[in-house]
């Protein structure tokens, strides 16, 4: 990726209404690509890299459209090759569910949401950032998306695409998705 195009996502990432969603969270993710390719998966890494800088490179609480214009982003800023490819990758965080044999695709959806996996503490922290980015949510209301939200992770059969992520994160996101279930008042299925 051209530095000047680093340099554009940079300030993207740094973005003051970003408390998740922010440069402490790409370098979470990046990190958490280059490790399930320590751990022997098999794919674009540079790809995978550059699509990580691009999911949330426009990121506006009050749009449904974030994705979407993330991946048209990348489309315009990026090589016609490139630039589609690295936009189908992006558009999989969408709902984090990967096409069928794409596992660019699959390794980003998983580092996207490798936080979940976390220890509780930084879980915990995460939560928190998300609940500030959304203040302008009445209380009620945003315990009722948040829990929705997150029972559509906990009713999947795992959390992670690839076997690598599963070792790694799903016992922890399982556990932290149950406590916040339940920090919000919402039953939980065991």
């Amino acid at each position: 990726m051209h530095p000047s195009i680093r340099l554009e996502l940079a300030k993207r990432w740094s973005e003051p209404h970003r408390e998740h969603h922010g440069a402490d969270h790409l370098a979470e993710v990046v990190r958490a690509v280059d490790l399930l390719a320590a751990l022997g998966l098999t794919f674009d890494v540079e790809t995978v890299r550059t699509a990580a800088w691009f999911h949330d490179a426009i990121y506006d609480v009050h749009r449904a459209d974030n994705v979407e214009r993330s991946a048209a982003l990348a489309q315009r800023w990026l090589a016609p090759g490139t630039g589609d490819r690295v936009a189908e990758i992006v558009m999989a965080t969408r709902d984090h569910v990967a096409p069928p044999g794409d596992l660019e695709a699959a390794v980003l959806c998983d580092a996207d949401l490798s936080v979940l996996g976390s220890d509780p503490e930084r879980y915990d922290r995460y939560a928190r950032a998300i609940r500030a980015e959304n203040l302008h949510v009445p209380d009620s209301e945003y315990r009722r998306l948040r829990s929705r939200v997150l029972a559509r992770y906990q009713a999947r059969p795992h959390f992670f695409a690839t076997r690598p992520a599963r070792a790694l994160w799903e016992t922890c996101a399982r556990s932290n998705i149950t406590r916040e279930l339940r920090s919000l008042g919402r039953p939980v299925a065991v």
